[in-house]
Formats: C-alpha cells, sequence, structure tokens
C-alpha cells in the first residue's frame, strides 16, 4: 500500500495567519521599538516617515469606518430594544453603572495626582504655546449634539451627531413599527458589510502597531518621557488600577463573576484597543467579546455600542483629571476643593464629548475651559498624548465590556456556562464567512 501524500508545506503567509493574533501584535510592537529606535538613533529620515506613513494609514482605515458603524450600530441597538425584556430598565441600569464607575474612576486620578504632583519640576516652557483653534465648552457641548446638517455631521466624522441622528432613528423605527422594518434591516445589512470590512482592518493591526509604536520612538525618542514621567506613570498606574482592580472588584462583589473568566474573554479587545487607541474600531471585537462571556445579543447589541460612544474610564475620567492637575502646577495655579469637585463633575457628565475617536484633547479642552485654565496647557500634552492614549483606550474598550456583563448579571440573564468558560481567539475565530474571505 503506497503511503499518503505528504501535505505540503505551509507558506510563510499560512505560518502567519495560523499565528495567535496576541503574538503577532507583540511582534509588531517590538519591531517597531526596534525600527524607531534605528530610525531615531542613525538619523534615516525615510524610515521615520515610511513608519509615520504605516501608522496613519492604519488609522486611517479605523476612523473610514465610524460613521456607518455608529449610526447602523446605534439604530440597530435602540430598534432591536423590542426584543429585550425589561428594555428601559436595563438602559436605566447601564447607563447608572457607567456614571458610577466614572466618579471611581475620577477619584482614582484625583488621587494620584494629589499624591504625586505631576506638573511640580517638569521644568516645561509654556512660551510659545497656543490653545486649540477649536476649545470644547458646555455651550459647544450641548448645543453640538444636534446637528445643522446631517451630510456635514458624516463628512466631519463629529460621532456626538451621528449618535444623535442614529438614537432618533432607532427611536422612530420603533414608534413606527411594522412599516420601518425594511429601514431596520437595511441598517442591519449595512452594519454587517461595515463590520466585516472593519474586521480586514482588524486583521492589519500588527503592521499598524508597528507603524504607530515606531513613529512615536523615532520622532520622539525616550528623552521625551522625562519631564513627563509622573504624569506618565499616573495615567498607567490609574488606567491598571481601574483595569484590574476596580472592574476586578466589581465583577467579583457586585456580579458575583470570577474576574479571571473576563480578563480570558476580554483579552482580544482590550490588546485591540491599546494598539489601535480607538473604542469604536475596536467596537465589533468588544461587542463579540461580551456576547462570548454571556451577555445575550439582544442587550449586547445596545449597551456595547452606547458605551463605545459614552463610557471613556480612562479618556474622559482618569487622563482630564491628572492632565488638569498637571497643567495648573505648570503654570502655578491653585485648585481648591471646588476645583477637584467640578473636575469629578465634568469627568462624570461630559463623556460622550470624547466620542470613542483617538485621544481625548476634546475632553480635555472641556475640562480646562470649565476650570478656567490655560487652553494652552493642551499643547504641552500633545506630543505624549500617543504613549498616553494606548493605556486609556484599553481602559475605556474593558469598561465598555465589563459594565454589561456585570447588569446581564444583576438581571440573571448572564449565561454563566459561557461566562465560566471562555473559549477561542476571537480575532483569529472569525465569522465563517470573514475568515474565508481573509484567507483567500
Amino acid at each position: 500500500m503506497s503511503a499518503a501524500p505528504a501535505a505540503p508545506a505551509p507558506s510563510p503567509l499560512g505560518k502567519v495567519r495560523k499565528t495567535p493574533f496576541w503574538v503577532q501584535i507583540v511582534a509588531g510592537l517590538v519591531l517597531g521599538l526596534l525600527l524607531g529606535y534605528l530610525a531615531r538613533a542613525l538619523d534615516v529620515s525615510w524610515l521615520t516617515s515610511t513608519l509615520d506613513t504605516i501608522g496613519k494609514t492604519f488609522v486611517q482605515l479605523l476612523k473610514l469606518a465610524v460613521p456607518p458603524l455608529v449610526f447602523t450600530a446605534i439604530v440597530v441597538s435602540v430598534a432591536n430594544l423590542r426584543n429585550v425584556t425589561n428594555a428601559a430598565r436595563l438602559a436605566v441600569r447601564t447607563l447608572l453603572w457607567f456614571l458610577i464607575t466614572s466618579l471611581i474612576a475620577v477619584s482614582i486620578g484625583l488621587g494620584l495626582g494629589l499624591l504625586t504632583d505631576p506638573g511640580q519640576g517638569a521644568n516645561l516652557s509654556t512660551a510659545g504655546l497656543k490653545a486649540p483653534d477649536h476649545a470644547g465648552s458646555w455651550v459647544d457641548f450641548l448645543t453640538g449634539i444636534i446637528p445643522t446638517n446631517i451630510a456635514t455631521s458624516f463628512v466631519e466624522v463629529n460621532v456626538l451627531q451621528i449618535v444623535f441622528l442614529g438614537v432618533v432613528t432607532g427611536a422612530a423605527i420603533l414608534k413606527i413599527g411594522e412599516k420601518a422594518e425594511p429601514v431596520r434591516k437595511l441598517s442591519e445589512s449595512v452594519l454587517d458589510l461595515t463590520q466585516t470590512a472593519l474586521w480586514w482592518v482588524i486583521r492589519l493591526a500588527p503592521i499598524g502597531t508597528l507603524g504607530l509604536i515606531g513613529k512615536s520612538v523615532a520622532k520622539y525618542g525616550w528623552d521625551l518621557l522625562e519631564p513627563f514621567a509622573t504624569l506618565t506613570a499616573d495615567v498607567y498606574v490609574g488606567c491598571a488600577l481601574v483595569l484590574f482592580v476596580v472592574y476586578a472588584a466589581l465583577l467579583r462583589f457586585a456580579g458575583g463573576l470570577n474576574p479571571l473568566n473576563f480578563y480570558r474573554g476580554a483579552w482580544p479587545a482590550i490588546q485591540l484597543g491599546f494598539v489601535s487607541r480607538s473604542s469604536v474600531g475596536t467596537l465589533p471585537v468588544t461587542r463579540r467579546v461580551t456576547e462570548r462571556l454571556g451577555v445575550p445579543s439582544e442587550y449586547a447589541s445596545f449597551a456595547v455600542p452606547f458605551g463605545a460612544t459614552t463610557k471613556m474610564d480612562g479618556c474622559a475620567a482618569i487622563y482630564p483629571s491628572l492632565a488638569s492637575i498637571f497643567v495648573a502646577q505648570v503654570y502655578g495655579i491653585h485648585l481648591g476643593i471646588g476645583d477637584y469637585l467640578l473636575i469629578a463633575f465634568v469627568s462624570v457628565i461630559g463623556s460622550a464629548a470624547t466620542a470613542g475617536l483617538t485621544g481625548a484633547i476634546v475632553m480635555l479642552t472641556l475640562t480646562l475651559s470649565t476650570l478656567g485654565l490655560p487652553l494652552e496647557g493642551v499643547g504641552l500634552l500633545l506630543a505624549i498624548d500617543p504613549i498616553l492614549d494606548m493605556v486609556r483606550t484599553a481602559t475605556n474598550v474593558a469598561g465598555q465590556s465589563v459594565i454589561p456583563i456585570l447588569v446581564a448579571a444583576r438581571e440573571k440573564s448572564l449565561d454563566l456556562a459561557a461566562y465560566d468558560n471562555p473559549t477561542g481567539d476571537l480575532i483569529d475565530d472569525a465569522p465563517a464567512a470573514e475568515a474565508a474571505v481573509v484567507a483567500a
């Protein structure tokens, strides 16, 4: 009997596809650090430019999907609330837990800032700094929710206005009922198309990581960290406390769940948020891990998109509180008890201003302008922002998943068998149709 023919050796590309996605991310991170260091040390301008282009292209691809993704996700999630038992109660409890965790996060940020004085001894020159062209204010925030032109909202990627339009459209579909069913189905189809295309972009995250990290190292080097060392450490420590202590405690004591299972299941979304710096770009993965951890899909389809645009413990709570203290100390401005309470209020109520996009400049200008601090201080933080934004977004994404799990657990609707046994790599284990296209 002749021996069966040996299976062909996998191609290099096939070996890459079989490599766990987290390994690909780490490889991109390490290679980016090395290339960035070489570009800076040897002053290789073309390499710096190449890394910058790769990073920008990846972020642009993520942003390209934002308008249709946010709009259709909100429309479908609101319209599908009719399939959710006790939808109003779930929505209220979700929002309440969003507020509670934001308050805890901003308290941690303020506490770290008061303990460490991040702006003392920074020795940063404020001469020549200019305020942002568009500073956030409460009037702008409130009036900016309602668009004056629908097309402009999508063209300018004003996520807050897109969310407003999505909520109104979804509510109208609920009101009209059967006659609006074609609109709901069309929105679901567009959402599926957008998420499928976005999955392809997500597969490029290791290359995007290489470019983003490499560009930061090549352009700024390690010298940048010295005057911002305390602030950087505060942001990372604060986010780590929220991510690994606060969320774990809530899952254990408020939900009666094993926190380790959450981190096992949610890690693909957390790591993607870290490298992409976009909560909205991570939305398909966040929703999938949330459902894989036992949250009913009907509820997850509402809570996760809602959280991706309003739930920002890293960008809208920890960071603005620490950055405000940093700016005040650099400019020699004293903050009193009333100012700290105002920071907490702005952070908890103004989370939607961050809109799930890369960076938290809008939220920072909103906080600084409310406190009467110099908006020129934003310019001090722009260079270091990409480094801080990675851990902020990872914290955001974790919170956007942990709250639906917590609410579902307290409502007795969480699939405990699924939660206790999270399996598979949420990136590598793409839907069959998507995987077939990716492998082609």
